[in-house]
């Protein structure tokens, strides 16, 4: 106030009083007062911009740090003094309301040249270079649906960000996001957090889930832990497919005793795929699926649906479609998994084709490139990592990307004496019935089929739909259907039944080989009723049947399936010159068995796939 008065009377001195006789006092005077309100700007501007840059250090985030931290993404606040005394004065109110100012200018900024910001994240306190990140965990959150999916779509394509920019990503994003973080096929590794610590292990052993442990399996003498926990495991597959169970499942601590035993068991497939059939049976569930994620399975899933290994990332792939209500209205219960696509695509989906194997068969091994020649002996199943590929997800995929591709699997047995539970003995209308209700579940009939079957697969084919016919619910499936493979498929009976009955008492075969026989009525019965139902429909089939015997066992040969029994009735049938286990397994892509399967496929869906 007294320099701006001091400069006052300079003014009305210099106006008001006659000219002296020199300009010396007259010139004195203007130089003061430059002097003085030169030494007010320069201070003014001092202050002002050492409070903006005050400022702006408060509400940036410390970028040094981050780069430390890497792995987390903290952002530090700098303390205030608790002295109230401090917070009163001329000094406190101006920086106050410079403050304010500021933080206007750097909003309005910040709507101007970046589009406006939700509450959650603002653009004040971040760097230029991690508004990307921001704007994309904000759209990832939007009411639109498309928006989210471009917002994941485009989080999965970053190749340029730093370390903890994909943390914050991590940290920052919601359940959705991460699911569909996951099922991006170019998805970095480094959006996923890894799971968090596991619980210590209570008295008992392993399998405790809050209790003592297995004493009664410990009882029954000298078990390798293997076996008990393999057996375990089994039966959880079984409960996780009742909701009420899954829901005690993850009550129990189960989510976090599957992850130890996953990591314990990386050296055995067979374990970790019957956890990945427990955690995609879970996931079935809605409710659980937050649960499932903040277990931290989301990123041992996203590792392993990136495998080479197509069961591993065939059954990934499950329980992340599970998880995915974003993009898939579809359920894959247990048994049903996912050849092609395993991510989230742009590709439409325009059919299905649909694998469905035979007797002593699996989801996977029975469709692997022909290798050696092998036993058809339970000795074919306990080693299921030893096949070459899977020519549905390597061949057919590659030929026809815009196919779903879905291969199902059930257990089989040639006898009772090997049988995992003999009392549980399921006929071919049974099992029909369980896979016709699974298959719906997972969308089959919303679009065109194609089936593929080989050897008693053919005949659970049939006996679906004519199952399907007779639902309305399943028309859509009937209505669908565009052809049929069958692959040495037994339609009017089996050599192997025959000699299976003959040595019965020794043998004691199964219910599914005893309905093989070329006596059974219901079988006969089965193909009629087909016959005539597939004729009326106009479905187009092709077959394929074995000309070479087969090794059961080290003594015993036999012609599986005769070229009488195999021919329908109903389209082309076509020898080949292998065994019943081969007769599936094309030699190389070029060979004959899968070209003329390829081509049926593309002329059966020729004006679908133009759509």
């Amino acid at each position: 106030m007294s320099l701006a008065a001091y400069c006052v009377i300079c003014c009305r001195r210099m106006g008001t009083s006659t000219p002296p006789p020199k300009s010396s006092t007259y010139w004195r005077d203007i130089r003061n007062i430059i002097k003085l309100t030169g030494s007010l700007i320069l201070g003014g501007s001092l202050f002002i911009t050492y409070e903006v840059l005050a400022l702006k250090k408060s509400l940036t985030l410390d970028t040094q740090v981050v780069e430390r931290e890497k792995m987390k993404s903290y952002i530090y606040v700098h303390t205030v003094s608790l002295d109230k005394t401090e917070n009163h004065g001329i000094t406190y109110q101006a920086r106050k309301e410079l403050h304010k100012a500021v933080r206007k200018v750097l909003a309005t900024s910040a709507r101007i040249f970046r589009g406006p910001f939700a509450d959650t994240f603002s653009t004040v306190d971040i760097e230029d270079h991690d508004c990307a990140v921001w704007l994309l965990l904000r759209k990832s959150r939007s009411d639109d649906r498309a928006a989210r999916l471009q917002a994941v779509q485009e989080m999965s394509e970053a190749r340029h960000w730093h370390d903890y920019q994909y943390r914050i990503i991590a940290q920052a994003c919601d359940m959705r996001t991460l699911t569909g973080l996951a099922r991006s096929e170019e998805s970095d590794l480094r959006f996923f957090l890894h799971p968090p610590p596991l619980p210590s292990l209570k008295e008992g052993g392993l399998w405790c889930f809050g209790g003592n442990g297995l004493p009664y399996a410990e009882s029954f003498g000298e078990v390798p832990s293997a076996t008990v926990e393999m057996f375990c495991l089994e039966a959880l597959v079984k409960h996780s497919e009742i909701p009420t169970h899954c829901d005690k499942i993850e009550a129990n601590g189960g989510l976090q005793l599957l992850q130890r035993l996953y990591q314990l068991h990386k050296d055995c497939p067979k374990v970790q795929r019957n956890i990945m059939r427990i955690l995609g049976n879970m996931a079935l569930n809605e409710h659980l699926h937050s649960t499932i994620v903040r277990s931290g399975w989301v990123s041992i899933l996203a590792e392993a649906v990136k495998s080479q290994h197509v069961m591993e990332a065939s059954h990934a792939a499950r329980t992340l479609a599970n998880l995915d209500r974003e993009t898939v209205p579809d359920k894959y219960q247990d048994g049903v998994y996912l050849l092609h696509p395993l991510y989230r695509t742009s590709q439409p989906i325009k059919a299905d084709v649909l694998f469905i194997h035979g007797l002593m068969g699996a989801a996977f091994k029975t469709w692997r490139q022909q290798d050696n020649d092998q036993d058809l002996t339970e000795k074919v199943s306990e080693d299921e990592t030893k096949y070459t590929t899977c020519w549905p997800k390597s061949w057919l995929a590659r030929d026809c990307p815009a196919l779903r591709i879905i291969s199902v699997e059930y257990d089989t047995s040639l006898s009772d004496w090997r049988a995992r539970c003999p009392t549980e003995r399921k006929s071919i209308a049974f099992r029909s019935n369980e896979l016709l209700r699974k298959l719906r579940a997972a969308g089959v009939g919303d679009r065109p089929v194609i089936w593929v079957s080989h050897s008693m697969g053919g005949l659970l084919v049939k006996k679906m739909l004519l199952e399907a016919s007779k639902k309305p619910e399943m028309s859509t499936i009937i209505n669908n259907t565009r052809g049929i493979i069958f692959y040495s498929v037994p339609h009017h009976g089996s050599h192997l039944a025959e000699y299976s009955v003959n040595i019965r008492y020794l043998l004691f075969p199964s219910l599914e080989v005893k309905e093989l026989s070329k006596d059974s009525p219901a079988l006969k019965t089965l193909q009629d009723d087909f016959l005539e139902f597939a004729k009326d429909k106009n479905f187009q089939v092709l077959s394929f049947v074995e000309t070479l015997p087969t090794y059961i066992g080290s003594m015993i040969k036999l012609h599986v399936v005769p070229l009488e029994s195999a021919d329908l009735g109903l389209g082309d049938l076509i020898p080949v010159d292998v065994n019943h286990l081969n007769i599936c397994k094309p030699k190389t892509k070029d060979a004959f068995l899968y070209q003329r399967t390829l081509q049926f496929i593309r002329d059966a869906l020729a004006k679908d796939l133009e759509n």
